[in-house]
């Protein structure tokens, strides 16, 4: 079985959900070497997120920031963590329910996504800046 990572930088990313698959395949061309596997795609990042859904309709990825942004608001009464702005603790809560890392299945050299699915880089902060991304794909 072999191993491989690679760490890099995301460019700057609007506050939304954004598709970045073609950045994951691109920054971690080692996927190509593998007949079956894992990669497994970590976030660096505490204001921002992973998530994994659908890569076509962009009215999705509108949508759920619409609804994230309904479901956690901005200047809750009761949050006490703001030393960034308004943005701060909701882009927190936002990354805590979607979590920072997936873990998706490598066949034939591609990661072996469904006809409709995308890897979302979900960006929680008006001006979260670049994000770190860490890969490790193991396998055959």
């Amino acid at each position: 079985m072999a191993w491989y990572q690679t760490t890099f930088r995301l460019p700057p990313f609007r506050r939304g959900f954004h598709v970045i698959t073609h950045l994951i395949e691109a920054n971690a061309p080692d996927i190509q070497r593998f007949k079956i596997g894992l990669a497994h795609i970590f976030l660096h990042h505490t204001s921002a997120s992973l998530t994994l859904n659908e890569n076509a309709d962009p009215t999705v990825r509108v949508d759920f920031e619409s609804h994230f942004n309904q479901m956690v608001p901005e200047n809750a009464a009761y949050y006490r963590h703001n030393y960034e702005g308004s943005d701060d603790m909701p882009a927190h809560l936002k990354a805590s329910l979607l979590g920072s890392f997936l873990t998706i299945p490598i066949t034939a050299g591609r990661l072996n996504l469904g006809t409709w699915q995308g890897v979302y880089l979900c960006e929680h902060r008006d001006h979260g800046g670049s994000r770190t991304v860490t890969v490790t794909l193991q396998g055959e």
